[in-house]
């Protein structure tokens, strides 16, 4: 991963290519969660579930936001986020037909992807979002099955893992055109079965080019289980997790794992999260957040945005402040006192 460029680097050309792409209104970035209902109850999870199914008001809201957007993008990304988006799967699909129907025959780079638990991602079901432009997936696990089932546990407290492992193999024996973010957890508990788990993935998947890896350590992220929680120290995660990567190695020495961003999607202004009940945020994570809350969606495509809210969540391209870039909602201003961002003729007011 690279590392975080220092106070004089702002100026530099890669932080203004950032800051362009972050304010273009030629580019959308919405997040839209389908249902915000889950058929996991994963320990370490921070939502709530207490908002269902996207309503026909929201769906419609987001089909005329887009079709008016439309005609003056360049660049359309799509993420859909839950809950677990595949309970909604219809909703999914009737949207995704209207973006693919709507920019037939224009020059749109048109873009989708899903954070799934994997659980319900059959073979017709990743065929027919293929079809539609879906095609990258981030999926979940948290080591073998005997650690993954004790975390990623179902709704009815029975376990994930062989299902979620058949869907992967599935997915890498298909000559679907996706690619998957397989997401490995990692925490004191399931760290001493990870050596072995992570070479059974490298061999199981990381010879095919459309798989790659992310470690991410668990994090308190104010769920109900935080307190009982453990977590990898910053001692350990120095240590480990460079033993860990050069096990994802290929034999030629190239890292099958991800990069990461530099810039959070929640840090630019033409990127959106638009809820199941129609209100709009800029974080998947503080959803709970009153500070999230930035404005609503309306029946008819209308975002209603408010500036003071959004503001703080854009300070970094302000304030030159690349930390608050990576992640805003670390250290977000909560006094409505910091400078605001205008935004003009973006997705703010459209």
């Amino acid at each position: 991963m690279s590392e975080m460029p220092s106070s004089s680097d702002i100026e530099q050309p890669a932080f203004r290519r950032e800051l362009t792409e972050a304010l273009t209104d030629k580019s959308l970035h919405l997040i839209l969660l389908p249902t915000e209902q889950c058929n996991f109850r994963c320990t370490y999870c921070y939502e709530d579930f207490e908002i269902g199914r996207m309503g026909r008001e929201t769906v419609l809201g987001v089909k005329h936001l887009l079709s008016r957007r439309l005609p003056t993008l360049e660049r359309l990304n799509i993420s859909w986020f839950g809950g677990e988006p595949l309970l909604a799967k219809g909703l999914v699909e009737e949207i995704s037909t209207h973006i693919v129907e709507a920019a037939e025959n224009s020059d749109l780079q048109y873009l989708a992807d899903m954070t799934t638990n994997g659980y319900l991602l059959d073979i017709p079901s990743a065929e027919q979002l293929c079809s539609l432009g879906v095609r990258l997936y981030q999926i979940s696990l948290d080591g073998p099955s005997e650690m993954h089932d004790r975390t990623r546990v179902r709704a009815n407290g029975k376990g994930s893992f062989d299902r979620i492992w058949s869907n992967l193999v599935a997915l890498r024996d298909s000559d679907l055109p996706v690619s998957v973010l397989l997401r490995i957890h990692l925490s004191p508990e399931n760290l001493p079965s990870m050596p072995d788990f992570l070479a059974r993935i490298r061999d199981t998947f990381l010879s095919d080019s459309r798989f790659t890896v992310h470690l991410k350590p668990v994090e308190r992220m104010g769920g109900p289980n935080d307190k009982n929680m453990e977590i990898l120290g910053s001692d350990v995660r120095t240590k480990v997790l460079p033993e860990l990567r050069a096990i994802l190695q290929e034999r030629d020495g190239v890292s099958k794992e991800f990069p990461g961003a530099e810039v959070c999607y929640a840090s630019r202004p033409n990127s959106l999260v638009i809820r199941a009940n129609g209100s709009i945020s800029k974080c998947t994570v503080g959803l709970s957040d009153p500070a999230n809350l930035i404005g609503r969606l309306a029946a008819d495509g209308t975002l209603h945005i408010d500036n003071a809210r959004l503001g703080p969540w854009v300070r970094g391209w302000v304030n030159r402040d690349w930390s608050s870039v990576r992640c805003p909602y670390v250290g977000l201003p909560r006094s409505g006192q910091q400078q605001l961002l205008q935004i003009g003729s973006g997705p703010g007011v459209a």
